[in-house]
């Protein structure tokens, strides 16, 4: 089976992340995305606004009843920083037989080559940046594809819960209600980690 991996923050995930992971899909290269929270990330100071669990179950219910969508979670129950070359390892022993991509967003290409065993990481997966229309493009020397781009992101996400505003169409429904019932994301509430 050719798997291919999508990594982020997922916090929280939105229709946008959605449209970037049926596309990477739909683009024939992979049978299946797998979109993997981070647990830890090394390159994101300050941390995440919600838990590992609370992303996790979030993207788990922002994939329900997509065909080709799974989520991975090998990152948040795993201790420490969050490294993409240890998660690759790890599926390559889940998933012998399985070819592997790793689809790096252009923004995050710009800090591939800091990466841990950016190199051998190369070796172990094909790795693929996703460009949205009008990204700046670094120079990785890898297979890029072109994905469609929404103008939503999840700190605007975060911004307009704070300030009680809607979030419907921005996050799948079962998403929002997620978040409601936690209150994730509320006035006076600081990062989870």
């Amino acid at each position: 089976m050719r798997v291919g991996l999508f990594g982020g923050s997922f916090d929280p995930i939105h229709h946008g992340h959605l449209l970037t992971a049926r596309a990477l899909l739909e683009s024939g290269q992979v049978d299946q995305v797998r979109l993997v929270p981070a647990g830890e990330q090394p390159f994101k100071a300050g941390g995440h606004w919600a838990a590992a669990a609370d992303r996790a179950a979030m993207v788990t219910l922002g994939v329900d009843r997509e065909p080709g969508l799974v989520v991975e979670r090998l990152e948040v129950e795993r201790a420490g920083p969050s490294y993409t070359v240890d998660t690759v390892r790890a599926l390559q022993a889940a998933l012998p037989g399985s070819e592997l991509t790793v689809f790096v967003g252009s923004d995050a290409a710009a800090e591939f080559p800091q990466w841990k065993e950016a190199e051998t990481l190369r070796t172990l997966a094909r790795v693929v940046v996703f460009r949205r229309p009008g990204a700046l493009q670094p120079s990785l020397g890898a297979e890029e594809i072109a994905v469609p781009q929404l103008d939503i992101s999840s700190t605007d996400i975060r911004a307009r819960i704070r300030a009680g505003r809607s979030i419907r169409y921005l996050v799948p429904e079962g998403v929002a209600s997620y978040i409601a019932t936690h209150r994730l994301y509320q006035p006076g509430v600081g990062k989870a980690c």
